[in-house]
């Protein structure tokens, strides 16, 4: 594993934490991340609407008040989380920030100027996703800058061979996942699976085994000459067939992190997030990165 010395302004890990111990999980990952990549920490938590409890016997608190209540819990929230990503990394430089609104509106304005917004995510369907305000990480996903890690499950150092995986498609997006994922994998000084996923009803005039080359080509062409770059990089090149999603979600099961695009070659243009990127946010079981385009970033 790769350890670097943070510098001073060099663009910093944004992540973002809510009131609890229960979150720790994202906030370590971040700064083991931040760690990595010498890079600094800004631990941000956005109030969104103050929680005052009242019983029947109390008049309601005035605004000032309300305001001051949700103020002083924020404050403490930060302090805690801080104290926890130093206390984790004693030479990481970790700076706080309160600020007020939404919290997917306040790491959206933190993604210009960060290397990398990191979040956790509480188990929600698709629909509660979509539909309600309950989730935070699909909104960020969509429209950050930045690559955007969503940290539910912790990452599995278990293997005798850590790996990070990375779906590939030949998409501008894939791309850009693709220099992300050689990074990380070097950084950790682990394996990288460059996955290809084909469905076979989409093979059109193209027989089986004609489809296999393509994808193989396709495939080895989206990863190509990167290894000069990073010669410790063990990469393993892998065609499979099935649905991207279930075949991503599976194959990095035991990964250290999983790395999509943000938009595919198969998504229509006015779509936000990719269908994979989407999937890969309900279902993964390890971190998951998703990196925007290269001119989005």
């Amino acid at each position: 594993m790769h350890t670097t010395t943070p510098s001073a302004g060099h663009r910093p890990i944004v992540v973002g934490v809510e009131s609890g111990t229960r979150h720790r999980l994202a906030l370590a990952w971040a700064a083991d991340e931040a760690n990595r990549r010498g890079l600094p920490l800004t631990v941000v938590h956005a109030q969104g609407r103050a929680t005052v409890a009242v019983t029947e016997a109390e008049q309601l608190p005035s605004w000032q008040q309300w305001k001051h209540a949700l103020h002083r819990s924020g404050e403490h929230t930060l302090s805690e989380a801080v104290a926890f990503a130093e206390k984790r990394h004693p030479e990481l430089p970790v700076t706080g920030l309160l600020a007020e609104g939404e919290p997917s509106w306040v790491l959206g304005e933190q993604g210009p100027g960060a290397e990398m917004i990191v979040l956790g995510s509480e188990f929600l369907s698709a629909r509660q996703e979509l539909f309600t305000s309950a989730s935070v990480a699909l909104p960020v996903m969509a429209h950050a800058r930045c690559p955007v890690a969503v940290v539910r499950h912790w990452e599995h150092t278990v293997q005798e061979q850590p790996y990070v995986v990375v779906g590939v498609d030949g998409s501008p997006t894939s791309q850009a996942a693709i220099d992300f994922a050689f990074e990380e994998a070097a950084l950790r000084g682990a394996m990288l699976r460059a996955i290809y996923v084909w469905h076979p009803q989409l093979l059109g005039n193209l027989d089986e085994d004609a489809a296999w080359r393509e994808c193989r080509a396709v495939l080895y062409e989206a990863v190509s000459g990167r290894t000069e770059s990073y010669p410790d990089v063990d990469l393993h090149h892998e065609v499979m067939a099935g649905h991207p999603v279930e075949v991503l979600v599976r194959e990095s099961r035991h990964a250290l992190a999983l790395v999509t695009g943000t938009r595919g070659r198969g998504g229509f243009a006015g779509m936000l997030l990719g269908s994979v990127s989407q999937g890969a946010l309900h279902h993964a079981e390890c971190p998951l990165v998703a990196v925007p385009r290269p001119q989005e970033r």
